[in-house]
């Protein structure tokens, strides 16, 4: 079959052309902007990219057309798609039906760290001889990679809350029917779809409805949202994480720099490791998916020593470059409370050092303001900060 994606060069329909390149479809795709590293990824696995939006590259008449959600209608690409009568489908829909039908998804949700936590999800399992599949947010390093299809019956999948398309304003994650959730927090974002939490909420308790009684949901125990979600009706039995007492997993620095991590299971046996990230946000996201691969049948100690080997994301808090002493660090915080945890991480890492911060608000939901009165508390623990305002940003 070939398939012709449209919006090819975003994280989430990029993994999709590489799995369905890897299920033996022809692909093409065009993007209105194809750069690295996602272009060169995709050039890589045979799969020809388009620079534009417009009809005539639908002339190669395919025979499925993959509609990213950043595609509108109006768009001439979009319109000749309609208009000429083509199959087509989201992204999420095509994976649902195409990938993870038939098997055990373990799905990562919440306002922050769905990608470090789902690739520590999808790297424990691998290090237990488990060869799941994936499609992540970002590029784990140690898969370099966003996406594959897997040797095993487990998919692990970011799952976003973001629409699916201009035709499906569902959520994405509603397509997908884990049978393992990741809960890992909740708060207001995504207000370019989103009126307010009342809205988020009611997205994420549809996709509540989706995972079996059989299944397992492991939430974070500390999130007063999560709370609100699972009072409104939770079918699943429901495991709890944190990194403080009164969770069912637990997690803790054993050290001040937060290089030695010791997490607790439901039972109260505790395993420690060493590991090469830090930062609060981070151990939550390495007990959730400990937790969560416990659901597929992971020793705990197994587990817990695979994060010694977690080699972290790309744009994670990531080590870009040493520049006349000067350490300089990548990282995709773009909500106020995680930004704030990542400047507090670099504090312990960093004790007795400037910590200076460059902030682009490039998200649709700082565009729009809905931060300004929490960015500045969070960025206050900063010993100096640059703000960049990019095209089409107001005051």
């Amino acid at each position: 079959m070939h398939l012709h994606i449209l919006g090819i060069c975003g994280t989430f329909m990029g993994g999709v052309a590489a799995l369905a390149r890897a299920a033996g479809h022809e692909v093409t795709g065009c993007d209105r902007n194809v750069y690295p590293p996602m272009s060169t990824q995709l050039r890589q696995l045979g799969i020809e990219i388009h620079e534009g939006l417009d009809a005539g590259q639908l002339d190669i008449a395919p025979d499925c057309v993959v509609v990213g959600n950043v595609m509108t209608r109006g768009i001439e690409v979009v319109e000749a798609m309609l208009d000429r009568g083509m199959p087509y489908e989201s992204g999420p829909q095509w994976l649902a039906q195409n990938v993870l039908q038939g098997r055990h998804v373990l799905a990562v949700a919440g306002t922050h760290g769905k990608t470090t936590a789902a690739s520590m999800l999808a790297w424990i399992l691998e290090d237990a001889g488990l060869a799941p599949g994936f499609l992540i947010g970002g590029i784990p390093a140690n898969f370099a990679t966003t996406a594959r299809s897997g040797d095993s019956e487990y998919f692990v999948v970011e799952a976003d809350e973001y629409d699916s398309a201009f035709f499906d304003k569902r959520a994405k994650f509603v397509h997908y029917r884990p049978r393992t959730l990741v809960l890992n927090n909740l708060e207001y974002d995504h207000a370019d779809i989103y009126a307010d939490m009342d809205a988020i909420l009611w997205q994420f308790h549809q996709l509540l409805r989706t995972v079996p009684g059989a299944g397992h949901i492991v939430m974070n125990g500390t999130d007063d949202n999560l709370a609100k979600l699972v009072q409104q009706g939770c079918w699943t039995p429901v495991e709890t994480f944190g990194t403080s007492g009164g969770t069912d997993w637990a997690g803790r620095f054993e050290d001040a720099v937060e290089r030695r991590i010791s997490v607790r299971d439901p039972s109260g046996r505790e395993a420690d490791t060493r590991w090469r990230i830090g930062g609060s946000y981070n151990l939550e996201n390495a007990v959730a998916a400990i937790a969560a691969a416990a659901t597929v049948g992971v020793p705990f100690a197994q587990a817990v020593e695979s994060m010694s080997r977690f080699e972290g994301v790309k744009r994670r808090m990531e080590r870009t470059a040493t520049v006349a002493d000067i350490a300089i660090y990548d990282d995709f915080a773009h909500h106020p409370t995680a930004i704030g945890k990542s400047i507090r991480s670099m504090r312990k890492r960093f004790p007795g050092h400037r910590v200076v911060v460059a902030v682009e608000p490039r998200s649709n939901t700082m565009k729009m303001g809905v931060h300004n009165d929490t960015l500045a508390g969070a960025l206050g623990e900063a010993d100096a900060v640059w703000m960049y305002r990019p095209p089409g940003m107001g005051e």
